[in-house]
């Protein structure tokens, strides 16, 4: 056995509006002899998601904040390297929730070896093999319960969950599947690689115009990444006994002060619209048959997967901040 020295990010301060360098710190930790049961990881690849940011804020959510001075956490992937676990040998390659350190060393519980997928890399178990391909897959059905012939609006579009969703309502059948994005680069994105019939870029304002616009029909389906204009833009949209899949809210996530909500509420009442806030942790229990589908599509050739790929420990902040300002086409990943 050795020992390790780890290099990882900690919070160093908690953001007020848009995070900037200063609210985080890089420190090494030095990792001694495995204990019983643990296992020590070469991570190969780790996740930046918009999630993230809520977690720097001190307040009550579904998962509890990071701590300051302490090294925050997230999706990774890597390689072990020492074992004291015969279920988790050297070699094995493990999916687990402790990134943003470059080494990690912990107990084998919090592991969980994974395939090789011959001629696709690692990383794929981030974004469309992973908790993002399944947040997309559970939003569509367990949440939109989007039908055959159903019209979706999905915005975020070119981000990691959007490009996902755009192709998995295709895929389910949707008669017609139309994206937001935030340049023009990204709408031709949208309809060249990820499948979608019709995009437009938010940031050339009229959203609700916009919408009208692209689906004249209105939308069945409204799968919500971003909040603010864009859902009340979908509210005006949607058809009687529309639905919609409350995911994020990243136009909200660094306001200093509260954001106002749609203006056009009542039409929840008089179309019977339902609207449906959720979180992963809650709808686990549909992974297999996530990963049923999407392990088909994708060796079918029928799944675009992109990502962003940053290079280094040492550039993580770098990338979550990059993410937050709509860097990324597909998946933000840092490889370590």
């Amino acid at each position: 056995m050795t020992t390790a020295v780890s290099t990882q990010i900690q919070l160093a301060s908690r953001p007020s509006g848009w995070p900037t360098a200063e609210n985080f710190r890089t420190v090494q930790v030095t990792y001694g002899d495995l204990a019983p049961g643990e296992v020590r990881v070469a991570t190969e690849f780790m996740s930046v998601d918009p999630y993230m940011r809520g977690r720097m804020n001190d307040v009550k959510s579904y998962t509890p904040p990071f701590a300051l001075d302490e090294t925050m956490t997230g999706g990774a992937i890597g390689r072990v390297v020492e074992s004291n676990v015969d279920e988790v040998p050297v070699g094995a390659l493990v999916q687990h929730q402790l990134g943003w350190r470059d080494i990690v060393q912990a107990d084998a519980a919090q592991f969980r070896v994974v395939p090789e997928i011959p001629g696709v890399s690692t990383s794929v178990y981030l974004g469309m093999l992973g908790m993002t391909g399944l947040t997309a897959y559970v939003g569509l059905t367990a949440i939109a319960q989007m039908r055959e012939g159903d019209t979706v609006f999905i915005s975020g579009a070119a981000g990691a969950v959007g490009t996902a969703a755009g192709q998995i309502a295709r895929l389910l059948g949707a008669k017609r599947v139309i994206g937001s994005a935030g340049s023009a680069e990204k709408v031709a994105l949208l309809t060249e690689r990820y499948g979608y019939d019709v995009a437009f870029n938010y940031k050339d304002g009229d959203i609700r115009g916009q919408l009208a616009a692209a689906t004249p029909e209105g939308i069945d389906v409204y799968f919500d990444n971003v909040g603010g204009e864009h859902l009340e833009a979908a509210i005006g949209a949607l058809n009687h006994g529309g639905r919609v899949a409350v995911c994020g809210a990243i136009s909200a996530y660094n306001a200093t002060e509260p954001v106002p909500g749609p203006r056009n509420m009542g039409n929840i009442i008089t179309r019977s619209l339902t609207l449906k806030g959720f979180t992963l942790g809650g709808y686990l229990h549909l992974a297999g048959e996530f990963q049923q589908h999407m392990t088909e599509w994708f060796g079918a050739g029928k799944i675009a997967h992109d990502e962003t790929v940053v290079e280094g420990i040492d550039h993580a902040v770098d990338a979550f901040l990059g993410l937050l300002r709509g860097e990324n086409v597909g998946k933000m990943v840092v490889k370590i």
